[in-house]
């Protein structure tokens, strides 16, 4: 039952992105995309299980718009502050690995938390191993675990935790 409703969403997507891409609704459009995503759901939806665990609940789909809300949010802020950084002559930077715990337990969960603090400027997940995540910090308040854990993972966490559990 868990693979067939993976299928499904893995099916809607597909098939949406084609959509989205084509910028039309034309009945060739959406046949030729059901049929090219049934294929790839055929014949690779066991290795694109990046779906998997996703709740399809209206609070997981709420905290899914505001997770990417506040992804956004955080990237244009952390492209100021390193622009801020690169401006200015005495490049203030203070550079660190830093070790952060997650609360996540969802594999899928994890790769997005560890994703989304890699495609914020200034950071770099280096390495996920069990609860712990090593990221590399251009511009460190902090090497507490506990005060770099809520500057950073935080934020995201509490929407990933709504969206995978």
């Amino acid at each position: 039952m868990a693979r067939s409703v993976d299928s499904a969403k893995l099916f809607g997507l597909l098939l949406l992105f084609w959509l989205l891409l084509n910028g039309s609704v034309a009945p060739g459009t959406i046949g030729v995309g059901a049929v090219v995503a049934a294929l790839i759901v055929v014949f690779f939806g066991g290795s694109l299980s990046f779906l998997s665990g996703h709740r399809l609940t209206p609070d997981a789909l709420i905290a899914t718009l505001f997770y990417l809300g506040y992804f956004l949010r955080e990237l244009v802020r952390a492209n100021l502050a390193m622009a801020r950084i690169v401006l200015s002559p005495s490049l203030p930077i203070r550079p660190a690995i830093v070790k952060l715990r997650t609360r996540l337990t969802d594999p899928v969960a994890r790769l997005l938390l560890a994703n989304s603090i890699t495609l914020t400027p200034g950071t770099l997940s280096v390495e996920l191993k069990g609860e712990w995540l090593y990221v590399h910090w251009v511009s460190a308040t902090t090497t507490d675990p506990e005060e770099a854990t809520r500057e950073i993972v935080s934020g995201f966490e509490k929407y990933l935790e709504v969206m995978y559990g």
